[in-house]
């Protein structure tokens, strides 16, 4: 296909997407109120699990804000909902460029990918009351916490979509191997490295900063890297490429040589035909 096709088919494929989109925000406008009761929801149940002398309210500040606020909650709900179908739209796009049995392996993140993040985005929001209740009750004495709600709703966001973006790494991990660029193996050598870093981005990914927001992240992440990791052993040992030629031998140890190539190579390292 002609580079001038593949963007005549980009193209396509984005005002698909961006239909998609708008028709989304359509629809989701007529079920604002339950929207926001939605997003509401981790705010009023952290504001029953704080401590007596806490107080906190929240508020939109500006005469547009109502009206922005509605807006960014309906594009909201609609990525994660039709999240689904315009990752079916990326994977359409690639998928001419691939061979014939590339094109097998990618129908798995065409199906896994949507329900993954969603799947993310849901331990995301049961996570939240959590990390707001460590949060507010920093809150000193006599001092009432006034959240303004575009804040609060910029956090909800980021906390969501980092468990999102995160249930889907190991996914991407499970291409790789699929693809021959990663090997199950070496997922092995370095594991120890791999929870470690699912350990230090949880840490540093969760917007609050309380350790049960990280072990909610870390946790469901580790886990799935390990399956990743069975799936790409799995993998390389149905390919049979799961054991190198030189697995046996130890890393100190010299390789034997044969008997035929001493007799072969004279002690000046040329071979007898070349004498």
């Amino acid at each position: 296909m002609a580079l001038a096709d593949h963007l005549r088919e980009l193209r396509a494929r984005l005002l698909r997407v961006a239909l998609l989109l708008t028709i989304g925000i359509v629809v989701a406008w007529f079920f604002y109120p339950q929207l926001l009761n939605l997003i509401l929801g981790p705010y009023y149940h952290a504001q029953t699990q704080l401590k007596s002398n806490v107080k906190t309210e929240a508020y939109i500040q500006g005469a547009g804000g109502p009206l922005l606020i509605q807006l960014k909650i309906c594009a909201l709900a609609t990525v994660v909902l039709t999240s689904p179908i315009w990752l079916l739209e990326i994977w359409g796009f690639v998928v001419p460029g691939l061979h014939p049995n590339e094109r097998k392996w990618t129908r798995l993140f065409a199906i896994v990918a949507g329900p993954l993040f969603i799947v993310g985005v849901a331990v995301g929001y049961y996570v939240l009351p959590k990390g707001l209740t460590v949060l507010l009750n920093f809150t000193p004495a006599n001092v009432q916490s006034l959240l303004e709600f575009g804040e609060y709703l910029t956090f909800f966001t980021r906390m969501l979509l980092v468990f999102g973006v995160a249930f889907e790494v190991p996914l991407f991990v499970i291409l790789l191997n699929l693809a021959g660029v990663v090997r199950g193996r070496t997922l092995a050598r370095y594991r120890p490295w791999i929870v470690l870093g699912a350990f230090v981005f949880a840490a540093v990914a969760t917007p609050s900063t309380d350790p049960f927001s990280m072990m909610m992240l870390a946790i469901p992440m580790t886990f799935l890297f390990m399956v990743s990791e069975v799936i790409a052993r799995t993998v390389d040992r149905r390919r049979g490429v799961d054991r190198d030629r030189f697995d046996d031998l130890d890393d100190e140890e010299m390789s034997p040589l044969d008997e035929d190539d001493d007799d072969h190579y004279g002690p000046s390292g040329l071979s007898e035909e070349d004498d």
